[in-house]
């Protein structure tokens, strides 16, 4: 039993505002239907026929249009689809206190103002508050008892009523951003520190390997040459032990030189790590890496380029793009190493490349490459950053 309330805990953890926003309206919704099953027994007059089949149709089309799949994707669709739904939202929580001459209708208008800001921009979702607030103020005139000083109450009790969801889950979507965000720059000092740490060791494998083969293998080889000298000019025992010494001399010099390129050999960088460390900081986009195991990079700059593309794509991809998975893959020939990425988001008519992609581009002409890009909408963008290979002029 605690095990089951442990993992119903952490589910319950998991949940993103979003979906807790979502489980709320679905509550809210109802509570409002109980409310429209009850008002037959609650007025005085029973409704007609025609008014309960409108107000009843009203809530299940509300309730159609708020599982629809664009409420689950939020900015990833497109903008008119989401005003198409909010619109349908909104419409129906308004027949909604039409047919039912009351305000049931409000309580569905709030699930709605607490959607706005994820769905629309700041500006077009207070616009729209502001509308939801005139509308169900004005159609009060229209009832027999209504005069505008009730339309004004009405206006200014929806007014209030919507404003305060909207300011709400516009701070709460403002949060959820920020710690979007601090994920995303925590990973990617992750990855700068693990690339770090890797261009530290392989220099410092380098400076040592360097002070072997120039230092030591330098007084073996005059030893060797000297010994070699001294075995001409030596006899009987003499000449054996100087030959023993320079057979010795000769067996360090290779062990020295098989230890020096041991360890250039081991001075690769571990570029996978720090790509894997940088796509886990976007919860919100799934990337997929293809990073075959044989690739190896000794110069930390060009693998230092390579995961400011990566980082720069995946920044691009989550942020302007709107796209729920990036695919990237590494490949390396005897032409260079080229990165290839591609994403499944809006796509773009005509591209004007930032300041991170002119970067990426200025990153790769110093070594020699290129970046490419191509993008149409509805396909996404591909990208592919080529530098030549290590040594190639």
């Amino acid at each position: 039993m605690a095990g089951r309330l442990d993992n119903l805990g952490k589910r319950f953890g998991e949940l993103q505002p979003m979906d807790w926003l979502r489980y709320l309206g679905l509550l809210i919704w109802l509570l409002a239907a109980i409310l429209m099953a009850l008002l037959p027994w609650m007025v005085k007059e029973p409704p007609a026929a025609g008014a309960m089949l409108g107000w009843w149709s009203a809530a299940v089309l509300f309730l159609l249009a708020y599982l629809h799949p664009v409420m689950g994707r939020q900015h990833r669709s497109a903008l008119w689809q989401r005003i198409l739904v909010l619109a349908v939202l909104s419409v129906s929580a308004f027949a909604v206190s039409y047919f039912t001459r009351s305000g049931i209708g409000s309580m569905l208008v709030m699930v709605v103002a607490a959607l706005l800001p994820w769905m629309l921009p700041v500006v077009m979702g207070a616009g729209w508050v502001l509308v939801l607030a005139m509308a169900f103020g004005a159609w009060v005139i229209f009832m027999p008892e209504g005069s505008w000083m009730v339309a004004l109450v009405f206006f200014i009790m929806n007014l209030g009523l919507t404003l305060f969801p909207f300011i709400a889950s516009l701070l709460a979507l403002k949060q959820v951003r920020a710690r979007a965000e601090l994920r995303r720059v925590n990973s990617e000092l992750l990855a700068t520190q693990s690339l770090l740490a890797e261009n530290t060791r392989v220099a410092e494998r380098v400076r040592i390997s360097r002070e072997l083969h120039d230092l030591v293998g330098h007084h073996l080889t005059a030893l060797s040459l000297n010994l070699e000298v001294a075995s001409h000019l030596t006899e009987g025992k003499a000449k054996n032990h100087v030959d023993k010494a320079a057979t010795l001399s000769r067996l360090l010099l290779s062990d020295v030189r098989e230890v020096v390129s041991d360890m250039r050999r081991d001075g690769e960088v571990d570029l996978r790590e720090a790509l894997q460390m940088l796509s886990q900081g976007v919860p919100e986009l799934m990337v997929h890496l293809d990073i075959p195991d044989e690739l190896c990079l000794t110069d930390p700059k060009r693998a230092q380029i390579m995961l400011r593309c990566a980082q720069e794509l995946i920044t691009n991809a989550a942020r302007h793009a709107s796209a729920r998975n990036l695919w990237i893959s590494l490949e390396t020939g005897s032409e260079g190493l080229s990165l290839r990425a591609r994403d499944d988001g809006q796509g773009a008519v005509d591209l004007m490349p930032g300041n991170g992609l002119n970067g990426m581009r200025e990153r790769l002409k110093e070594l020699g490459g290129r970046l490419d890009i191509a993008t149409r909408p509805g396909a996404g963008f591909q990208v592919r950053a080529w530098m030549p290979r290590e040594g190639a002029a």
